[in-house]
């Protein structure tokens, strides 16, 4: 790539992230949280195209510069895209197999009056771990446990916080997350690796937040338990529950800790679910694939949609499933962002504007410290968690190997700023879904999302402490 000393200022260089903000804050405003399924990508777009225009006709750099680093960053993230497709394999075959199912229904066993707060937690986070997805978990057992803490007495802010707190942690957690996959690609780093790193702040954070709920419960007079026991007999009903199934999610978990490459593992899980649900759900891939066709109905539920009647509403909701094609949003929104990317970072905007973070990194918490309040500030600015991922680790990816961290520090110090916090923002994308999803105001849950509100300070703090963090020389 050719060099120029004439390079954009940090003002010029925060022209198209301000156009980018108005344009998202326009379509977000017009879309609601249907803005990803295009109304983001031509914001990203369009203000690729207008850094590009700055670039080339206010400071001379040639458009094969730019071809070249959205080309670069398109090509760093094929990886993710592959693992993003298998996610949304697995996600389905998992759901249709009985899988998820199976531990919702040992999971909602454990629920007692007093430990329900701490109970919906765990159960969220375990629902969010399998599924990958903190928006599936809350708009399907988050609404069924909501209902469940209502008529046993509790206020609606403190039970979306701790659904909200379990589903974050789960989707911050899960190899199955677009968010996680996201934040490992941007940054380089194996997806395993950044998980087991990410446990350091994660689970003292869960910790704290499960002390805070079980004090609440037995705080709080509560009333029986019915619609729990209608909600597991309805599983019970649609699908064939066995603890054969939880052999899938421990095969999974050995080949994680094997530290088996993720894609091989992804397959193998899905593989394996697919097997089982040959075994156990032959009906119900019979009534998706519609003319008892066993083959179609496994193939239908890995690359496609599924929608499954219940006796439950609720039910019949948390067990659609979206497939292969579920995915495909989500990865035109990646590769939108990466162009943008690579236009900041050719016409050196991305440049300029770290050289402004760079002033204040002195030490470890104080380039934890600006990451963290760098990724806030655009999940604030841009409204979109999956853009203030990847424009956090393009900003700070080149700061983190200048000073000799490893990447895994930004990739989790990006998802323990950016990830939790995006559903605590009334305007961004998660805190509208969130609140419209729950019907709870997000100003109303906001003060009881623990585990959101601590990740960021677990961040700062285990830097301070200085903690399995190294520095290459």
């Amino acid at each position: 790539m050719s060099t120029t000393k004439k390079i954009p200022s940090p003002l010029v260089s925060f022209l198209p992230i301000v156009l980018l903000i108005g344009m998202l804050f326009a379509t977000i405003r017009t879309f609601g949280s249907d803005a990803l399924s295009g109304g983001s990508q031509i914001s990203l777009l369009t203000t690729t195209a207008v850094c590009v225009f700055i670039g080339v006709a206010f400071y001379q750099i040639p458009w094969r510069d730019y071809e070249i680093a959205i080309t670069n960053n398109v090509a760093g993230v094929t990886s993710a895209i592959i693992i993003l497709l298998i996610i949304g394999a697995l996600s389905g075959v998992w759901m249709i197999s009985g899988v998820v199912p199976t531990l919702i229904y040992y999971g909602m066993q454990i629920i007692h009056p007093d430990f329900f707060l701490t109970s919906t937690c765990v159960i969220c986070a375990l629902v969010s771990i399998m599924t990958g997805s903190s928006w599936t978990t809350i708009a399907t057992i988050g609404i069924a446990l909501l209902g469940i803490g209502k008529a046993q007495g509790f206020e609606e802010g403190w039970i979306a916080g701790a659904i909200i707190s379990g589903a974050y942690f789960g989707d911050k957690v899960s190899p199955l997350s677009d968010t996680t996959v996201l934040a490992a690609s941007v940054t380089d780093t194996p997806l395993f690796r950044h998980i087991r790193y990410m446990m350091i702040t994660t689970i003292p954070s869960l910790v704290i937040t499960l002390v805070i709920f079980t004090v609440m419960g037995f705080a709080c007079e509560t009333s029986g338990t019915e619609q729990i026991a209608e909600f597991t007999a309805s599983l019970n009903a649609r699908f064939h529950i066995t603890p054969w199934l939880l052999i899938v999610p421990v095969v999974t978990g050995i080949l994680i800790a094997r530290k088996v490459p993720s894609i091989i593992t992804l397959f193998l899980s899905t593989l394996l679910a697919a097997t089982f649900a040959i075994i156990f759900q032959p009906e119900l891939l019979h009534e998706i694939s519609g003319n008892n066709d066993l083959f179609e109905g496994t193939m239908m539920s890995l690359y496609g949609s599924t929608s499954l009647q219940s006796d439950s509403a609720m039910l019949t909701e948390l067990i659609a499933t979206r497939g292969m094609a579920g995915m495909m949003n989500t990865i035109w929104l990646i590769i939108c962002a990466m162009c943008f990317g690579g236009a900041m970072t050719a016409s050196g905007m991305l440049g300029s504007i770290t050289s402004v973070f760079v002033r204040f990194m002195k030490n470890t918490v104080s380039v934890v410290a600006s990451t963290v309040g760098s990724g806030i500030f655009l999940n604030l600015a841009t409204a979109d968690q999956y853009i203030s991922i990847i424009l956090t680790g393009n900003m700070f990816s080149n700061i983190y190997e200048k000073k000799g961290y490893e990447s895994r520090l930004l990739s989790r110090t990006t998802e323990d700023a950016v990830t939790v916090t995006s559903a605590l923002i009334p305007w961004n994308t998660c805190g509208m879904t969130q609140a419209t999803i729950l019907s709870v105001p997000t100003l109303t849950y906001l003060p009881y999302c623990f585990f959101n509100l601590i990740s960021p300070l677990m961040s700062i703090l285990v830097a301070a402490i200085g903690y399995k963090i190294v520095r290459r020389k």
